[in-house]
């Protein structure tokens, strides 16, 4: 799947044979979708030597409901309003510190909730141990990572997530010489020696200064795109072990930085950004504190991962299989294949990284053929790029994906890419058919 750039079955099969083939892989009991994350975090373990690497984590639904009457009974199970049928799933996104350049997916966790999912209080959620709750995904994920960065030899390794993955568990047992974490806090914590909370005397400390990031729109929250100037503070906190922890299993206290960055005058009707984050990075002066902001404004690559997994790109949820186990096969490969586009992303404005990270060297020498047919006849019609480079061959997917190729129109995002994906597979089969390379079966 990650050779042909899509999930569909039927796309990426040229014969009945092969489509046979592919449905009966996916139903295969013998096959694991521990071995098919294993073969994730293989290709993830090559890219990663001598690097500072960014583990991102976090959860989506797959969302199966309008599939509900095909489906079959074995493993069913509810998502977020439990109601609708689904699964979850929770991978890591790795990113090169230097430049937030995707590099693969490092481990990943499926669970499915029972139909008959109990809530919170009937299931005294909070007097559980960390690991009997589903929140022990995250250190899971830090685990799994660690072990996987540690096999190709990444330099260091800074675990990040957002509110939810707030836990004192992960702040005492996560971090050592070699990882860190940075998290968004989602409660007001003690802090020991203090008498005010962690939001109090966070607020109180000087502004180191101000700093300007672009705000993605998200229409789940009614956010608009925009530039928001922020005020950025830091201090050196002593977080309090909560009552609720062993004084056997964790330290009475740990020591995080706290890095506060709030909005100012945004606009009419919208909520301010304000982003209070906690790291075991030391942050003792602005610029330390802006790259820790930088990297936790790069979480939002992995929402990018998600929609492109859903219907921005692979449509995932419109597949046709039939059972559970299957289609949490097939969601571990559109993984691969939802990264490739991520990186065509992140790579459509860098000319010094090689087309290799996506493309094989036979699908390149078909992007250098088609080259001319893609390209106008004025200058600024022209690919711009050197050829060969990632941004050379995603200036042409984009233009298969019905781009215009004017650099002053909205550069290609996922859909674009997507439909130029599945246009540029269909030309590359007929390519090397007509090459004699393959042999067209019925």
């Amino acid at each position: 799947m990650g050779k042909h750039q899509s999930v569909s079955i039927r796309q990426i099969s040229r014969n009945r044979a092969e489509q046979v083939g592919y449905y009966r892989f996916l139903e295969n009991e013998n096959v694991t979708v521990g071995e098919l994350v294993q073969s994730l975090s293989d290709h993830c373990v090559l890219q990663i030597e001598g690097k500072h690497i960014l583990a991102i984590s976090d959860s989506s639904e797959i969302n199966l409901q309008s599939h509900v009457g095909r489906l079959k009974a074995e493993n069913l199970g509810v998502v977020g309003n439990n109601t609708d049928v689904g699964f979850y799933i929770h991978p890591t996104l790795i990113l090169d510190a230097e430049n937030g350049f995707p590099l693969g997916i490092s481990t990943v966790q499926l669970w499915t909730r029972n139909i008959n999912h109990a809530d919170k209080h009937e299931r005294k959620y909070y007097k559980l141990p960390i690991e009997q709750k589903e929140s022990y995904k995250w250190l899971r994920s830090a685990t799994n990572t660690q072990r996987c960065l540690s096999a190709g030899g990444a330099k260091v390794v800074t675990h990040i997530a957002d509110r939810e993955s707030d836990l004192y568990e992960e702040f005492a047992t996560v971090p050592n010489r070699d990882n860190h974490v940075l998290v968004r806090a989602r409660q007001d914590r003690r802090l020991a020696g203090q008498t005010q909370s962690l939001y109090t005397y966070l607020n109180q400390q000087p502004s180191e200064g101000t700093y300007a990031v672009d705000v993605p729109a998200d229409s789940r929250i009614g956010r608009s795109a925009r530039e928001a100037l922020l005020i950025v503070r830091r201090a050196m906190v002593k977080i309090q072990r909560p009552d609720k922890l062993s004084t056997l299993d964790y330290s009475a206290s740990v020591t995080l930085y706290a890095v506060e960055a709030v909005e100012v005058n945004p606009p009419l009707g919208q909520e301010p950004i304000h982003w209070r984050l906690l790291t075991t990075h030391q942050v003792v002066c602005l610029e330390q504190a802006l790259c820790v902001i930088k990297w936790y404004t790069w979480r939002w690559r992995i929402e990018q991962l998600f929609a492109t997994l859903k219907t921005a790109g692979l449509n995932l949820e419109a597949t046709q299989l039939e059972s559970i186990a299957a289609i949490q096969r097939l969601t571990v490969l559109a993984l691969s294949v939802a990264v490739r586009i991520l990186q065509l992303i992140q790579g459509r404005d860098n000319p010094n990284l090689p087309a290799t990270i996506a493309f094989t060297d036979e699908q390149q020498q078909c992007l250098s053929t088609l080259a001319p047919t893609l390209e106008g006849k004025t200058q600024l019609q022209q690919n711009p790029y050197p050829p060969f480079s990632l941004a050379w061959a995603t200036w042409m997917i984009a233009r298969l994906g019905g781009w215009s190729g004017y650099r002053s129109q909205k550069p290609p995002g996922i859909t674009t890419l997507s439909r130029g994906l599945e246009q540029f597979e269909s030309t590359f089969f007929g390519w090397k058919l007509a090459l004699g390379q393959l042999v067209c079966t019925p």
